[in-house]
């Protein structure tokens, strides 16, 4: 469908933005002021739209080609965004290697790539419990969970854990801010980074890494350098314009107060565009088929992420479809799978045989991340890059096996140099992780481990 197509939709006439208040569920965490939250949600409704329904309709026809194999789709960043890091350099410095990574793809996959970033919203953030317990001035204390800085704020005091609706109107003003920055780097010619000089490739020396795995990375990287004859690749611009890319944001859409808010119909085009992002998604958590989120999600015309991973089968993956995408729209459904690296080979080769025995519209997507946390000995949380790469590859081949299409991937990463991830070529251990553990939830993978992790995507990829 094209951008200025006005076709009338299916719609569903008993759906508004608010029918997911009706739906009974234990919320993970609570408003205690209701004349504060109805203040917040007000004052969202009435600021500009942070996307745009134009934005949103053209990544859906993106997400459309990709399901194809005409296209792939790289989805990236923070775990959970912080209000303090809303900051040039972070922000550049994550939009760098998600730029970076896609010039990879694009070499080894001889097919144009759209970036997607878990940017400019990804503030909330779903725990395993809706409390925890911690020493709190001398004495030990149940506090809510952190569940990110649009609901509360991370330090363990109850003044800083009571979830706050005010943070909905502040989570809104930095992800304008980072929007804004995005789009003026952008403009201003910031994807231009097929010069050496703007790459880290310093990995390829570690001495742990094989003379096989370092002449293919060397021989990747000169063709990199070649400079406008690759840029040449990216198939969707002229070349005097190739430092002018397409990008969009993402994040779970968790908070459906912050989503509903910013839920509204626009003129010239049928239906509701929730324009806090152009690609919200719902977690592993809360797809549930009778609760808020899939009420919320299915009224909205955005493409949806839905996280999937074990357990669920054939059965309850077919009804979320049916709830989502009724009509089987393309570029609509984005199932973002998360299983493990133990499970794959258990779980994949059925759903990908039923969704393609029924005829269903969907972009398969890859999260290597999710299913592969782990804890050190002394109880830091971590993930095991072999373990993500394992991941990656057992995907790649169970796709190529069930004769459907990877389209797209899913990291958690970040620009910095942090050490929270162990592996990869730049040797990190567990010795290491105390270095520059800098997340408040999940382990990310640095700006070298996702650089490489592009370039063993796009070999395993380009072999099939």
């Amino acid at each position: 469908m094209s951008d200025t197509d006005t076709t009338s939709r299916t719609l569903d006439t008993n759906w508004n933005p608010g029918s997911w208040r009706d739906v009974p569920f234990d919320a993970p965490f609570a408003y205690t002021d209701p004349s504060a939250l109805q203040a917040a949600r007000t004052r969202l409704a009435e600021f500009p739209p942070l996307v745009t329904s134009w934005e949103i309709e053209r990544l859906k026809a993106q997400i459309a080609q990709a399901q194809r194999g005409e296209r792939f789709i790289l989805q990236g960043g923070d775990c959970a965004e912080t209000l303090d890091e809303c900051q040039p350099a972070p922000i550049a410095n994550k939009l760098k290697i998600l730029l970076q990574m896609s010039l990879v793809l694009i070499h080894g996959l001889r097919t144009p790539v759209t970036r997607v970033g878990r940017f400019a919203g990804q503030y909330a953030k779903p725990r395993s419990s809706p409390t925890e317990s911690a020493d709190h001035n001398g004495s030990v204390c149940e506090l809510p969970s952190y569940f990110g800085d649009l609901v509360n704020r991370a330090p363990f005091t109850p003044e800083h854990r009571a979830p706050d609706p005010n943070l909905m109107v502040e989570g809104y003003k930095h992800a304008s801010m980072t929007l804004n920055f995005i789009r003026s780097l952008l403009d201003g010619g910031f994807a231009d980074l097929h010069h050496p000089e703007y790459w880290d490739l310093s990995f390829f020396h570690n001495a742990d890494l094989s003379d096989a795995r370092r002449a293919q990375y060397e021989m990747m990287s000169r063709t990199l350098a070649d400079g406008l004859s690759f840029m040449e690749n990216l198939g969707e611009q002229k070349v005097h314009e190739s430092t002018r890319v397409d990008f969009y944001t993402s994040h779970e859409g968790l908070n459906l107060h912050y989503e509903e808010a910013q839920t509204r119909t626009v003129p010239r085009r049928t239906g509701y565009y929730d324009l806090t992002t152009h690609l919200p998604w719902i977690g592993q958590r809360n797809r549930q088929l009778d609760g808020p989120h899939i009420e919320f999600f299915k009224g909205i015309q955005n493409p949806i992420g839905v996280k999937i991973g074990p357990p669920i089968n054939g059965d309850e993956l077919i009804s979320i479809l049916d709830a989502l995408n009724p009509t089987n729209e393309e570029g609509k459904i984005v199932l973002i799978t998360r299983m493990g690296v133990s499970n794959v080979q258990a779980n994949m080769p059925g759903l990908l045989a039923r969704v393609k025995s029924e005829g269903r519209n969907v972009l398969w997507m890859s999260d290597p991340m999710h299913g592969n946390g782990i804890k050190t000995s002394s109880g830091i949380k971590t993930r095991n890059f072999n373990d993500i790469l394992s991941e990656l590859e057992q995907v790649v081949d169970a796709h190529h096996e069930a004769g459907t299409i990877l389209g797209g991937v899913h990291f958690e990463l970040t620009g910095e140099d942090v050490t929270e991830c162990v592996g990869g070529a730049a040797g990190i251990t567990e010795d290491d992780l105390t270095r520059n553990y800098a997340t408040l939830c999940d382990p990310r993978l640095n700006y070298q481990q996702s650089l490489e992790l592009a370039f063993l995507l796009a070999g395993a990829m380009s072999k099939r």
